[in-house]
């Protein structure tokens, strides 16, 4: 489900927005079957809107008075549904996945390479390196995310026995971290 309480009133619509869906009807009627050029398409509306008298806008601005008191209406009734649970600091930690293992080893040799590069341009170039990356270079990877995840099941199978687990499932609050992450990491390595 999408952001937001599914509950929740319809906004309330401009004249302008009354305006554009009657301009999207009319074009609909006169061309059927043709797709519309967004772009194209608002700004003719926005073009045709500035020309307009307040005598044509008139029809579109008592539409909008009539939503805005439906709005307000449906509003007065409006419940809103309890706040999201709060997420348990101390649930397991998902795992991270095999792409961001691997945007972690990399990211500081990028980093230090392109000191300038925006945090959007570094995730770019993460995704570019991972995408050439053969499936025997991916490998590791994998396999230590596959380990992780494993890990992962068994503690939040514990986790889930002992009663812990709200509606909402194990979270990863910010800046939460596991207290024993690094002496996991040091037992998973013996192991192999």
């Amino acid at each position: 489900m999408g952001k937001g309480d599914p509950n929740k009133p319809r906004g309330k619509m401009s004249s302008y927005a009354y305006f554009v869906q009657t301009c999207r009807e009319e074009h609909k009627q006169q061309h059927p079957d043709s797709s519309v050029n967004f772009g194209e398409f608002s700004k003719e509306c926005s073009g045709r809107w500035r020309s307009m008298s307040d005598k044509e806008k008139s029809k579109f601005e008592e539409m909008a008075k009539g939503d805005k008191i439906r709005f307000e209406r449906e509003m007065k009734d409006y419940i809103p549904s309890k706040e999201k649970e709060k997420k348990d600091p101390n649930a397991p930690k998902r795992p991270p996945s095999a792409f961001f293992l691997f945007c972690s080893e990399h990211r500081p040799k990028i980093k230090s390479d392109n000191p300038g590069l925006s945090i959007g341009d570094t995730a770019k170039k993460l995704g570019e390196m991972w995408s050439e990356q053969t499936a025997k270079d991916k490998l590791p990877f994998e396999q230590k995310a596959a380990k992780l995840k494993e890990k992962y099941e068994k503690d939040i199978a514990a986790y889930r026995a002992k009663g812990n687990l709200g509606k909402k499932g194990p979270g990863r609050p910010a800046g939460s971290k596991r207290k024993v992450e690094p002496e996991e990491e040091e037992e998973e390595e013996e192991e192999e």
